[in-house]
This record gives structure tokens, sequence and C-alpha cells, in this order.
């Protein structure tokens, strides 16, 4: 059912007929133009009005209309490309008579095209003098209330299109999330990574432990699994002989939904042959300080009150200390099964029955988690939590296993891949009989990548790290919602 239309929407609809009427098509096919807006701005932010003057600079701008005061035969407006605001100087004498009058069918949230020449006011505000305007797109609703509208978080998450045009802050998050991709993609190209594209719809969900979405395939006859991680697909390209690889992809993961989880969500995956989680540290740390600097010429954060460096070497620490140090309890207690079940239950009660792997994970997330605001890398946690990873050399009963913490949240996630096919097919098999115990995060085993393994994969690091975390941290937002263009929300009754 369509909502009921308001009196300005009424009134909008009418000009719009109007326009039509007398002759103007208020969606035209083309829209050349000289200059972007923020070109003009950019370029003449400095110019003095006398070298304007000299300069008769004549432009043709596009632009949305937000704002317009109309002052007898002449009107003042701004129109913006989305990045930045250029006032419009519109007079009869200049434009005539008959396209000045048809200015008032014209509403804030119109985009319009606009010719002329650059001066500044007496107040000393970059103009066009226009000369020509046309209109290229009607807007048919009246845009939300600068001040008030905007303050409504349901509706900048579910109308981004509106959040984008009245909030300049959004629009400068999803350029930094651009940016930061960017950055990435040219960081692992210049170090002879190779981007590839794996499926998104597995026969076998794998790679991670988490609840898939499943869809059908009719003309197989077939249930599928999308993707909850790539990680599989990529080690047999290590495999294959593809030393070097990184994914930037879209993973899905039926689960619930807080500040820092959404069920569609994007990461970087990336694998390196002959390194391990050592190497991928190191490759962290540049990767951040760099981004960090490249993007915001610093390496310090404001993030959540607190300042955040990114300066390397980041804080490391065994995963039993830092139980110890969050949760109270002891390192060896760590190897408690049972203690470590009913700790975990009393927090959770309602993930009751919980497993051992599960209770440490409840545990570490409510406990230890937030009080890791500096970047730490929690290392080598039991081995029974990290089924695709190596054994630590000093303790077989401990994983070769990093992850990296900032801001109490999880920002990356890296291995010494297991490499053993054998001890591949074992973990696999544990993590079956622990789905009979009530662990529905555990799957089927994947014979195909097991069958993979016993063609050799070499000592290989690897490592993903959460995209729209890492934008929450440098944009500085503490909801995964303020960085993703289009999260996921309850359809609107």
């Amino acid at each position: 059912m369509s909502e009921r239309k308001s009196d300005q929407d009424l009134a909008r609809a009418d000009k719009l007929r109007r326009l039509i009427e007398a002759g103007v098509d208020p969606f035209p096919r083309r829209a050349p133009r000289t200059h972007a807006v923020s070109e003009v701005v950019a370029s003449l932010s400095g110019a003095a009005p006398e070298d304007l003057e000299a300069r008769r600079l004549r432009v043709t701008v596009n632009g949305r209309i937000l704002s317009v005061r109309l002052m007898g035969k002449a009107v003042f407006f701004h129109i913006s490309d989305g990045c930045s605001k250029l006032q419009v100087y519109l007079r009869a004498e200049a434009v005539g008579p008959e396209a000045f009058e048809r200015f008032r069918l014209f509403d804030i949230g119109d985009i319009v095209s606009v010719s002329g020449e650059v001066f500044r006011t007496r107040t000393g505000e970059l103009t066009v003098l226009a000369s020509g305007l046309g209109l290229l797109a009607k807007c048919l609703h009246p845009l939300p209330e600068k001040w008030h509208g905007l303050q409504d978080v349901e509706l900048r998450y579910r109308r981004r299109h509106l959040d984008l045009i009245m909030n300049p802050e959004a629009v400068r998050v999803f350029r930094l999330r651009s940016a930061i991709v960017a950055h990435i993609r040219r960081f692992f190209d210049e170090r002879g990574y190779l981007e590839v594209e794996t499926p998104m719809m597995h026969a076998v969900p794998g790679g991670a432990l988490a609840r898939p979405f499943v869809t059908h395939h009719n003309a197989l006859d077939l249930d599928l699994y999308l993707r909850i991680a790539p990680e599989l697909y990529l080690k047999r390209l290590v495999v294959g002989g593809l030393e070097k690889v990184y994914e930037i992809n879209r993973n899905f993961r039926n689960e619930g939904i807080d500040a820092e989880h959404n069920p569609e969500f994007t990461m970087l995956e990336f694998y390196e042959a002959y390194a391990d989680h050592e190497d991928m540290m190191a490759l962290t740390e540049v990767l951040l300080v760099g981004l960090s600097r490249s993007l915001l010429g610093r390496d310090e954060l404001a993030y959540g009150g607190e300042t955040i460096s990114l300066r390397p070497p980041f804080r490391r620490l065994k995963f039993r200390q830092a139980m110890a140090e969050g949760s109270g309890l002891p390192p060896a207690a760590v190897d408690d099964r049972a203690e470590v079940v009913k700790r975990g239950e009393a927090i959770a009660p309602e993930k009751r029955p919980l497993t051992y792997g599960k209770a440490l994970d409840v545990l570490f997330d409510k406990l230890v988690k937030p009080g890791l605001v500096q970047p730490t890398f929690i290392l080598n946690p039991p081995r029974e939590v990290s089924p695709l990873a190596k054994a630590a050399e000093d303790n077989p009963n401990e994983a070769a296993r990093f992850e990296l913490m900032i801001a109490g949240m999880e920002i990356a996630n890296a291995f010494s891949e297991l490499t053993d096919p054998q001890e591949q097919r074992r973990r696999f098999e544990e993590q079956v009989r622990e789905r009979q115990k009530g662990d529905d995060e555990s799957h089927p085993i994947d014979l195909d990548y097991i069958q993979a393994l016993e063609y050799g994969l070499p000592p290989t690091g690897g490592e993903g790290i959460g995209i729209d975390r890492l934008t929450m941290l440098l944009a500085g937002r503490t909801t995964i919602r303020e960085v993703i263009l289009f999260p996921l929300l309850r359809p609107k009754e």
C-alpha cells in the first residue's frame, strides 16, 4: 500500500504538471556540465574577488537545491553535488522574466543545471551569477527537516538516500570506506598478492563456526548455503600454486544483529604460502598504521571517548593471560571444561546448553573483550576452538593463531594454517560430534577440501579482517549500521 500523500507532495505534483504543460522536460536524458560543484569550490576557494572578476570564468554546474532565499526580482539558492555546496544568484534581468517566473515551480530537493559566471558576493561567498537555468529532476517529496528529520535513526538507515542528501558526515563516512578498500587493494597488489573471487554459494558451509543461510538451486534440486567465509576455497588456490591471494568478499551469517554484527558483511581474507601467523601479525601492523596515516593523516584515533594509538608494535597477550585479567579465570582453569561451561552458562543462561568452545567464547566476549581498547594481539587460544589452525609449537593444546582486538572489537583473526589432511579430517570429525551435543554451528565434513589438502598445502599464513569494523574504527562510529549503506532492517509494517 502506498503512503498517503501530504499537502506538500500534492503541491509538488501540481508543479510537475505545470512544468510539463509549459513544455519543460522535468527528467531530461542528458545534462552536460563543465565542472562539478566540488571542483569549482576546491579550485576557487582561495581566489580573491578581483581575480575572479579578471578571469570571468563561466561554468555549467549541476546539483541539488538545498536552500532558497527569495528577494523580489532576485533569488539566492544553494546547490550541492553531495560533496560541496555552491551559492547561485538568479536575477530576472539576467535569465529573462519567463525563466525567472518558472523558478517558482522549482523546490528544495530538485536537481538543476546552472550556467553562469563565478564571482564573490559582498559577504565573500563564492557564487555563480546565473545566465541559464534548467531542471534535471523534479523532487516530488519534501526533504527532511535539517535538525529534526535526520535525528530519526531508523529513517537514516531505512532511507539512506535521504541521509546522504541531508547529512554531509554520512557522505564522508562512506567515502572513507571506499578509500579504505582502495588502499587495501593497493597494499596487497604492491606486495604481489593476486585478487581472486570465490563462490558465494557453497554445497558445504565451512571456513568459520557460524549458522548459514540456506537456499535451493532448482535445476540441480540442490540445497546450497550462502558463504559464511571464503577460507577453504582460498586455501585450495594456494594448493594450486597461487602463493599469495586475497579476496574482499561478502559473507552471510544467519545470526543476531547488534552494534558489531550485521547478517551480511564484508571481509578481507588473504593467504600467503611459506608464511605463518607471526608474519601475518607484522603485515597487519603495517597495513593498519598505513591506513590511518594515509587516510587520516595520523596514527591516533578518537573512538568511544578513548584515544587509540595504532603505532606498532601492538601489545601481544596470551589467551590464558587475557582470560585471567578479564574474567578472573586462572590460566590453568581454562582447561577445566566443567568450570568453563558452568561460568559461561551463568553469564549467558539463554544459550544453554553450552559446549566448552562456546562457553569460552561467551566468557571472552562478555568479560575480556570490552577491556581490550588499545590494539592487542590475543595469542594461542585453545586448539579446540581453532579447528583450522596448526597447534602452537610450545603447546599442542593451543593454536598457532591470533585475534586482533581494538576498542573492544575483534578486528582480525589469523592462523598458521593446518596443512595435515589427516589431522584436518580428525578436527572436522570432532566438530560433527560437537554438533550432536547441541552445537548447531558445526557443519558436515567438507571432503573435497580434505582431498585438496592431500595434494599438499605448503606452510601458509592466513588472515581475515572485518572491513565494516575497520571502517567503524577509522570513522569513529560505534555501530556497524553507520558504516553499511543498507543494513538489514525489519520490514516496515
